[in-house]
């Protein structure tokens, strides 16, 4: 017999993803155009500004996983900081792009500065969050369920947020429009804090246990715990292909495809499908294991990547007309010789093979995480939730952040003009954009996967 939550804390639960959508998105998708594009700080070095920041993280998280496991009282371990450290998060994020009338250097400062402070409550929201699951339902069953639902409203939340922030930019402009990002996003996150504060009220509370309270305690456990560290390898490096991809997909609308408002809708195609094909993960999951359908979702995106540039080089160079891109010295490409993008119905056909592989990526990790998690706390007798989530998300937020680092440095490689038209951008640099949103994420994925067949249980093997 299974054990069932009630619907109200399914929901609860699965409500702040929308804080995790779009914290997760928005600074991957923006921060870096941002700081080449409207403020004019250089690829490479904006791309360590935006990657110093989630660094931290790598040190703080897994401490914010050992405060949550060592809080105590009337609410649990957990969910104070959902409510405290999810609003911080809220206002801080606004703050991030509200800064006066600096120089570039000072606005530089700035960015970074509030950057990190985001990230550090951030930090102390995300972790608690993601520990939860583990304590609430000990039925590996209900955790794939509680996890379908919650990659659920994570799209929703990409979709709001990857697809909203773009348009509003766009429609404000400048400054100012990425001023009024900040606000619309603040709000959503402080929306998805106070709904899964409110929601989880009525969810079980893990008894109190002893949990590590020291770096040396924190390695022992993961190395106690194999098949975790060899997950949390495999969801790490594939992070930092993911946030490789999500870094460029500003740069490939407004580069490759020419145009600025495609942004939006790559993202509405990269999101919209995952709502759809979540009920089928979520069967094929019960007619498989979860680690034969994390593999299968990782080649979906895999493929769908690599399928796009395939596209974009054989039709980057044509015979007549087109958009005449400069040559990283300053020169027109010979008029025969123009810039085609890859034609736009294709890619977006090729983002929705992505989004069904983005989707799969997502709910199997973070339910064999919480599996993970409670055979870990049998074993040992202790608590490990909060600091195996700390570990974990300590991994995925440095991953994604790197992501865009690498992105960074791949459009410096290409020559790419900061604060320049996108017509007026050497060749070198469009196809420096398509490799980086492409090839580098495929990489990423696949490099991961034969780590995957030692995460599975002996007896699952055979279907992996």
């Amino acid at each position: 017999m299974t054990e069932r939550l009630p619907t109200r804390v399914r929901i609860g639960y699965a409500a702040g993803s929308l804080a995790t959508g779009a914290f997760g998105t928005v600074p991957g998708l923006l921060l870096l155009p941002y700081l080449t594009d409207t403020i004019g700080i250089g690829a490479a070095l904006a791309g360590v500004l935006v990657l110093l920041p989630k660094a931290w993280d790598v040190v703080f998280n897994p401490v914010a996983g050992r405060l949550s496991d060592r809080t105590t009282g009337p609410l649990g371990p957990r969910r104070p900081y959902l409510l405290y450290a999810g609003l911080g998060t809220a206002i801080l994020f606004a703050l991030m792009f509200a800064h006066p009338s600096f120089g570039r250097a000072g606005v530089a400062i700035w960015v970074v500065v509030l950057f990190l402070a985001t990230a550090t409550t951030y930090a102390l929201y995300q972790v608690p969050y993601v520990a939860l699951p583990t304590e609430m339902t000990s039925d590996p069953a209900e955790r794939t369920r509680l996890m379908t639902r919650r990659i659920a409203v994570l799209a929703v939340a990409i979709l709001i947020s990857g697809a909203g922030a773009p348009a509003i930019r766009d429609a404000a402009g400048g400054v100012n429009g990425y001023r009024l990002v900040g606000l619309a996003v603040g709000a959503l996150i402080a929306i998805g804090a106070v709904w899964t504060f409110l929601g989880t009220a009525r969810a079980p509370i893990g008894a109190p246990r002893p949990s590590a309270v020291g770096w040396r305690q924190t390695v022992a456990a993961v190395r106690g715990a194999p098949r975790f560290a060899r997950l949390w390898i495999v969801f790490v490096i594939q992070a930092v292909g993911i946030g490789t991809m999500l870094a460029g997909v500003d740069y490939l609308a407004r580069v490759v495809l020419g145009s600025v408002g495609m942004s939006s809708v790559l993202f509405a195609a990269f999101v919209a499908p995952a709502l759809l094909v979540m009920p089928l993960w979520q069967l094929a999951a019960a007619r498989f294991s979860k680690v034969a359908c994390y593999v299968a979702a990782s080649v979906l995106f895999a493929a769908g990547a690599l399928g796009i540039i395939v596209v974009t080089l054989f039709t980057s160079y044509a015979t007549g007309g087109g958009a005449a891109l400069m040559q990283p010295d300053g020169t027109e490409i010979d008029s025969q010789h123009h810039f085609y993008g890859p034609p736009t119905a294709v890619v977006i056909a090729l983002v929705v093979i992505i989004g069904i592989g983005y989707a799969g990526q997502q709910v199997f990790p973070l339910s064999l995480l919480a599996d993970l998690s409670a055979e870990a706390e049998t074993e040992s007798g202790g608590k490990r939730a909060g600091v195996f989530a700390g570990v974990w998300t300590a991994g995925e937020t440095f991953g994604l952040a790197l992501g865009p680092g690498i992105y960074g440095i791949v459009l410096a490689i290409g020559g790419y003009l900061s604060a320049t038209a996108a017509d007026r951008q050497p060749m070198s640099a469009a196809i420096a954009i398509a490799v980086g949103f492409t090839v580098i994420p495929a990489v990423c994925v696949l490099a991961a996967l034969p780590l995957l067949r030692r995460v599975s249980k002996p007896q699952e093997r055979q279907r992996v």
